[in-house]
């Protein structure tokens, strides 16, 4: 089948898709502690569904304390490579909804796009896994096999680590990971590195309880004052990471604008990037830290009084090929050698996941470059992204010879993880056409057709 009959089926096919589009959105798959567990199972039923109707025999790996994971299967042709189809089917809460201009797990087409949470991260890669396989009827030129997790937006559970102990079950020639997607619409993306992550929680207590800051601030040992000169000593007065033994490289050609990152990131009129070098060390090789959540009293509730305890929740990004758990541990033992007004700083170690830096001179990514170009009808950019998927890792050490494209359906201004998460079904549909375009491209790579 030539990529044209391929697109014109894939068209066709987008009105099917989008309503599956929709009815999968529509369903609260919030991963996470003490979050409810049927959702993610009627996810997981309805993902197994749309593959099984698409010619995959499907089955579910059930793992402790992890959301189940969809597998599934269609025998490689005699001599045809094997293809991996990785997404998820969670989804990370929708947070205030006040700032949604539609309900959140209700998809509103606006101007071209589906808004809901979970639309464009990541469902509608799902569903660009099911259109490629719809084009070729069930029958694709490759073998595949799917693997669509339930818990990848709060770590894995065990399945980030389960590949490596059954690497048989993953086995295949390349693998496709549907949850990227372009820089910007219109412009054909692969991303070929991912920054590692890895969590700490840092906590200070000082006193029994709080104090009125009248009669004893001054003396008192507060917490939070503690707290913040420990957490200020992690980056330089340039914005620059000050932690020693974080790895950073410089990047190289192709790191992005610095007025799209600014539009994309929606940075203050007159507020200063932080960090030196370019975009590409700081945000795609280099290492990051942020502060994701403190317990203090807000504001609103705030009385005078010198605080007692002070915790934060920091997330750090790691270079692509640097340990996670070694940057973990070099981060805490620098906190942990502060001590603000002598006081004690105690730091902990959270979840971590690997980072990922791909092989981009092999016939799959030649195939991918063929493919991705002529859906999109302009030339293939490659980058790097300074988030995380932790089983991408896993894959990888399950697969080593693998070939891996990151890749998918979302684009820089998709907005995931915020409100109005939204796809362009234009971005969509060229995704599943590349997709499947590129199943055919590479089994004729195989065949040296």
């Amino acid at each position: 089948m030539s990529g044209n009959d391929v697109a014109a089926r894939v068209r066709a096919l987008m009105p099917e898709l989008r309503r599956d589009l929709d009815a999968l959105v529509r369903i609260p798959s919030v991963s996470g502690p003490g979050r409810p567990q049927a959702p993610l199972r009627e996810a997981h039923d309805m993902v197994a569904a749309l593959f099984a109707g698409a010619g995959v025999r499907t089955w579910s790996l059930e793992l402790p304390d992890t959301a189940p994971i969809v597998m599934g299967e269609i025998p490689a042709p005699p001599g045809a490579p094997t293809v991996l189809l990785y997404s998820h089917y969670d989804v990370v809460p929708a947070g205030d909804e006040s700032l949604w201009d539609s309900p959140p797990f209700e998809p509103t087409e606006r101007g071209g796009a589906v808004y809901a949470r979970g639309a464009a991260d990541t469902k509608s890669n799902i569903l660009a896994h099911v259109g490629a396989l719809r084009a070729w009827e069930g029958r694709p030129p490759v073998g595949v096999k799917v693997v669509i997790e339930g818990q990848e937006e709060v770590g894995g559970g065990a399945f980030t680590t389960y590949p490596p102990t059954n690497p048989d079950l993953f086995r295949a020639d390349c693998l496709i990971i549907g949850d990227m997607g372009s820089v910007r619409p219109g412009l054909p993306t692969l991303t070929v590195a991912l920054r590692g992550m890895a969590t700490v929680l840092v906590e200070v207590r000082t006193l029994a309880s709080a104090k009125h800051s009248g009669q004893y601030g001054g003396a008192a040992p507060d917490a939070l004052l503690a707290l913040l000169r420990a957490l200020a000593t992690l980056h330089d007065d340039r914005g620059d990471v000050a932690v020693a033994g974080l790895r950073r490289e410089e990047w190289g050609p192709g790191e992005g604008d610095e007025a799209e990152f600014r539009a994309l990131a929606e940075i203050a009129e007159g507020t200063p990037l932080i960090g030196t070098g370019g975009l590409g060390s700081r945000v795609w090789s280099g290492p990051a830290i942020t502060v994701t959540g403190m317990d203090v009293p807000s504001v609103a509730e705030a009385v005078n009084a010198v605080q007692p305890a002070a915790r934060a929740k920091l997330n750090v990004r790691v270079h692509p090929g640097q340990d996670p758990a070694e940057a973990q541990a070099a981060v805490i033992r620098h906190l942990e050698a502060q001590a603000p007004f002598g006081i004690r700083i105690t730091a902990s170690a959270g979840e971590v996941g690997s980072g990922f830096a791909a092989r981009t001179t092999s016939p799959a990514y030649a195939a991918a470059r063929q493919a991705w170009a002529a859906a999109w009808g302009a030339e293939v950019v490659t980058v790097g992204s300074g988030g995380s998927i932790p089983l991408v890792s896993a894959l990888s050490q399950a697969v080593p010879d693998a070939d891996v494209l990151l890749v998918g359906t979302t684009d820089g201004y998709a907005n995931i993880h915020g409100p109005n998460e939204r796809v362009l079904l234009d971005e969509f549909e060229k995704a599943t056409i590349a997709e499947a375009d590129f199943l055919g491209r590479y089994a004729g790579a195989a065949r040296g057709a």
